[in-house]
């Protein structure tokens, strides 16, 4: 796990582990399309506070999941799919698909999953489809 903090005060974090620590279904669309997991190095969740982004601490969690993946041919983490007119998407809402380019990722539309979380304002889980972006390393 990866920590920003502002004076002592956590602002935002990041995770990261090896694929094949990771449950079956982040491992499963790897599998189904005949890639060993063994590999590979997933990064999990990320967030920061808004007041935040825009400062290099984005880029600082992946050198620092990067720096913990030594030793794996292939790192990569999956980002949910939502359609542009989503009503909890923030008008301001600047997609992350360019900053993924520039460290080195690309989308891999082959290899998609579904994860189920309750979403700002829903009273029950419900599915989502996260595509996965790798780098080669």
């Amino acid at each position: 796990m990866v920590v920003a903090r502002d004076d002592g005060r956590i602002v935002g974090a990041s995770t990261c582990l090896p694929m094949a620590a990771e449950h079956g279904g982040v491992q499963q669309p790897f599998l189904d399309a005949g890639i060993d997991i063994s590999g590979i190095f997933y990064f999990g969740e990320s967030v920061l506070e808004a007041a935040y982004r825009g400062r290099g601490i984005g880029v600082a969690f992946f050198q620092a999941r990067e720096a913990q993946a030594a030793g794996y041919k292939t790192t990569t983490f999956c980002a949910v799919q939502r359609p542009a007119d989503h009503p909890l998407r923030p008008k301001d809402y600047v997609p992350l698909d360019e900053f993924w380019r520039h460290r080195g990722y690309r989308p891999r539309p082959e290899l998609v999953c579904s994860m189920a979380w309750r979403d700002v304002g829903e009273t029950a889980e419900t599915r989502k489809t996260l595509m996965f972006w790798t780098k080669d390393l």
